[in-house]
């Protein structure tokens, strides 16, 4: 969860960049798009692996 304080003299704009940039570091807006949908395990195993095969790929690239 994230909690916001109002600071001493700090205006309303300053308050929602804050908030807003404390909401994307923790991952919430990530978490409401990933669950937006159903997405099936079989999908989701898939998406994974395809994303450990990249990440492999371009590991790799960079190691040589």
């Amino acid at each position: 969860m994230v909690k916001l304080r109002m600071r001493d003299n700090e205006s309303v704009q300053d308050a929602v960049r804050r908030f807003r940039k404390l909401v994307e570091h923790s991952g919430i807006k990530k978490e409401l798009r990933r669950r937006e949908y159903f997405e099936k395990p079989s999908e989701r195993r898939r998406r994974e692996k395809l994303r450990s095969k990249q990440r492999a790929r371009i590991n790799q690239a960079n190691n040589t």
